[in-house]
């Protein structure tokens, strides 16, 4: 998607500019385009995950009840029934809030990257795709946690406890009960994370590009 889209503004570029690397700007708003597409095609899928992965923390810490969720299609069978189609976008605005500026700044930091560690004319090695992908995973992460975390608050409401009448309000309910620290819960392992995972993602991306011609 972020390929595509980077490919149409570079067609905007006049002529003499399309041999050239796409400008920063260019990679920036390809990455946004395709953050904020990616969102909503993953917001139903997304919530699953954080309701399924709720239950379970609940449990291993001593709750008594039985899982409420036996598995994904019975989430999402639950959740239609009670809160109909739309309950599988709940939390979808902080998700296209946090997937937008930062898929934009995660393949803007891994080109700036690429570029900047690779000669002038060269093309970049395994080590420098490595290093880039890694920097733009974890550099898009410590953008993204805070609003993971309202994301995920405002996906465990449900029609018998909605704590949260909109984004807004959870951001000021989480920042009066727990502080403003409450908005980088899990960066460090988020990050230590981010940086290998992405490294890898990146690298197989460039090489099966490579090898497709």
């Amino acid at each position: 998607m972020s390929r595509n889209c980077l490919l149409l503004l570079s067609a905007t570029a006049p002529q003499q500019r399309r041999a050239q690397p796409p400008a920063y700007q260019h990679v920036f708003f390809a990455g946004c385009i395709a953050g904020a597409v990616q969102a909503y095609f993953l917001a139903p899928v997304d919530l699953v995950k954080v309701r399924l992965q709720n239950q379970t923390e609940a449990r291993a810490a001593g709750g008594g009840a039985p899982p409420r969720y036996r598995g994904p299609l019975h989430c999402t069978g639950a959740i239609l029934r009670e809160e109909g189609p739309l309950g599988l976008f709940r939390g979808a605005w902080a998700l296209v809030l946090r997937d937008t500026p930062t898929s934009g700044l995660y393949f803007l930091t891994y080109q700036g990257l690429c570029r900047w560690l690779t000669p002038e004319g060269g093309d970049p090695g395994p080590a420098t795709m490595l290093v880039a992908g890694g920097c733009a995973g974890t550099a898009s992460w410590v953008t993204a946690t805070p609003l993971d975390v309202v994301k995920s608050r405002m996906q465990m409401d449900g029609p018998e406890r909605r704590a949260y009448r909109g984004l807004l309000d959870c951001v000021v309910r989480s920042v009066r009960r727990d502080g403003p620290g409450v908005f980088f819960r899990g960066l460090t392992l988020n990050s230590a994370r981010a940086f290998p995972v992405n490294a890898v993602t990146f690298f197989s991306y460039e090489q099966l590009l490579r090898l497709l011609g």
